[in-house]
């Protein structure tokens, strides 16, 4: 040992250690002498926008939410930890046991609660003494009313950014991202969707219904105003509970009006009937022979044949769409060439996305004449709706212009945006497309929708003291298992439009996979009769038939109810939706509404003290 420490050695060792510490010390005093980094700020809280229908009613709304977490390791009893708190946690003993017995890390005891439950949870974690459960406050979102429009409003996830509809199409607006340059964070916006949540419910329940009177798979029903492009109801069946998205099964979730194509059939004969009588093809005194099949040869000597349901003997092409003519068409077909058949056929906006503000949008199928997939048989199949993929979305834009005189509307279901003070950023004006259709072309076929409407196969749509015009279609669906189509499956719809004098309404509904009868004239066009009613009444369109009687022009409007907040929770019994509308704005996502009608009930109970994080759940019938 006396050997190893040698003078030259210690001399070595020592100065190196000198050198260390003078090296530390360097270090401490230049950072001692560093002036004090400023704290960092938090993160500046951007409050996502709400979506409203056109009148401001509240579809999506702000919220919290929180995510309740644990360290296991600081639990001293594991075992009483479970009996106090699983309760509350929504969980059986047994259940929350097994999430935290023998573990040393983080766990998180409930995703995703509501206010409500944070405050349950908060109590009883502090009776018990638990000051080591933790709390994360999450954005979210409040649907009031649950499934209603819910493939249009969408739906936003646990991160704060939308994942479907609007939510995710228009999440740039409802929540900007953090521009640093400025002092103050921009806000989101409020969008105004062009739907009416009183419509859209009551049409809603009308496709229920039929829904389970036809025993089908699926449904849609659009509803737009012709003369601006705006969709006033949108549905797609079945749909999700938007505030239970997570747990929703996929076929729910489906946005069908916008992003599944398939063929028309017999609906789409109304657009072919405008391109041959608008290229000067036909003029309605010319008659047609229908012997049961539509039969052509072509030059080596083939025969295309497509069989028609009936024999109908002589047509007009207004009898001809009257009795959905499978012959009368084909040959109707026959008198425009292919390449301007198809070329007005994409005129009409068929083949191409309509540009609405949703992601996914289907351009569907429109084939060329010079493909590898068109065939002889191609243009007069495709002229009664099949060997092309549509949406419902293209079917009714396409519609507006027959409405509107040959000029088609862009669609829209966004009506304006607001900021958080009111203000109007933007506020939708009709946008026109390029005219496909001369005006008299565009009467003539909608004249001859209206005799279809009163003495064709769409008679179960006629509704009586409004003209209304019409085309029913029943397709045959792809058998997407053996190829070809199918012998069970088929697409059922109607298309109408009204009034025939002015007219307002695209009203287009398509039922898929219906169990029994499929016919589109007499399973859709009652149900085309029963919503064109209903939007009569509820947008006070006037009835040919409607009776008159006097009034003195002395209105009495009812006291409307207080809705004003005060300390306590108030009694909101028989309120309407209409008199809870003030509250919203009040409430600030402290209300959530399940049901329409009126109140029948409501948690807390009336005279509950208020505070800034209670949240009030009101049951309308």
């Amino acid at each position: 040992m006396n050997s190893f420490f040698k003078t030259r050695r210690l001399i070595v060792f020592f100065s190196f250690a000198g050198l260390l510490v003078i090296a530390v010390l360097a270090a401490f005093l230049r950072l001692a002498l560093q002036p004090v980094a400023p704290k960092a700020q938090n993160t500046p809280e951007i409050e996502r926008g709400s979506i409203v229908d056109r009148s401001g009613f509240p579809l999506a709304v702000q919220t919290n939410f929180y995510r309740i977490g644990v360290s296991c390791r600081d639990i001293k009893n594991t075992k009483l930890f479970s009996q106090n708190m699983a309760a509350v946690l929504g969980l059986s003993e047994d259940e929350l046991f097994e999430k935290i017995d023998n573990r040393r890390d983080y766990v998180i005891l409930k995703k995703k609660a509501t206010q409500a439950e944070y405050e349950d949870i908060n109590a009883k974690s502090k009776e018990c003494g638990y000051s080591y459960v933790n709390y994360e406050k999450l954005p979210g979102r409040v649907y009031p009313n649950g499934a209603l429009a819910s493939q249009l409003i969408g739906y936003m996830g646990d991160e704060g950014r939308g994942l479907a509809g609007i939510e995710f199409s228009q999440q740039s607006i409802l929540s900007p991202e953090i521009d640093k340059t400025l002092e103050t964070p921009e806000q989101g916006k409020n969008i105004y969707l062009t739907i009416d949540a009183n419509l859209q419910y009551k049409l809603e329940q009308i496709a229920y219904k039929t829904m389970e009177n036809t025993q089908a798979e699926s449904m849609m029903l659009l509803a737009a105003d012709s003369r601006t492009g705006e969709i006033l109801t949108y549905i797609s069946l079945p749909s999700a509970n938007l505030n239970e998205y997570g747990n929703a099964p996929s076929v729910e979730k489906q946005n069908k009006p916008s992003n599944d194509a398939y063929e028309p059939g017999s609906v789409f004969k109304i657009f072919t009937l405008g391109i041959v009588y608008d290229e000067g093809g036909i003029n309605p005194n010319d008659s047609f022979l229908c012997d049961g099949v539509y039969e052509h040869k072509i030059s080596g000597g083939e025969t295309i044949k497509i069989k028609c349901l009936e024999n109908h003997g002589w047509l007009t092409p207004r009898e001809g769409l009257k009795y959905s003519c499978n012959d009368v068409l084909g040959q109707i077909s026959d008198r425009v060439k292919e390449d301007v058949f198809v070329g007005r056929i994409r005129q009409l906006g068929f083949g191409q996305k309509t540009g609405i503000e949703l992601s996914g949008e289907t351009a569907g199928v429109v084939k060329d004449p010079d493909s590898k997939t068109w065939s002889a048989r191609s243009k007069p199949t495709i002229a009664i709706g099949q060997e092309i993929s549509v949406s419902a979305l293209q079917m009714v834009q396409a519609a507006t212009a027959i409405a509107n005189g040959g000029v088609p509307v862009k669609l829209t279901v966004i009506h304006k945006i607001t900021d958080k003070e009111g203000t109007v950023l933007y506020e939708h004006t009709p946008e026109y497309k390029d005219r496909v259709f001369k005006k008299t072309t565009a009467d003539y076929v909608l004249s001859c929708m209206e005799t279809t409407a009163t003495t064709g196969t769409g008679a179960r749509a006629n509704i009586g003291d409004v003209a209304i015009g019409v085309k029913t279609g029943t397709a045959q669906m792809a058998d997407k298992v053996n190829g070809g189509y199918s012998d069970t499956d088929f697409l059922s719809s109607c298309l109408a439009v009204f009034p025939v004098d002015d007219p307002e309404i695209v009203l287009y509904i398509v039922v898929e996979k219906a169990k029994g009868e499929t016919y589109g004239g007499r399973i859709v066009a009652p149900v085309i009769a029963e919503a064109a009613d209903t939007i009569i009444d509820y947008m006070g369109m006037s009835r040919g038939k409607a009776s008159s009687v006097e009034h003195n022009g002395v209105i009495t409007i009812p006291k409307t109810k207080d809705t004003t907040l005060g300390q306590t929770v108030p009694d909101f019994s028989g309120f309407s939706k209409k008199d809870l509308l003030p509250l919203m704005e009040q409430a600030k996502g402290m209300l959530i509404i399940n049901g329409s009608g009126w109140v029948t009930s409501q948690t807390p109970e009336p005279g509950t003290p208020l505070t800034e994080n209670t949240v009030i759940e009101l049951y309308l019938e």
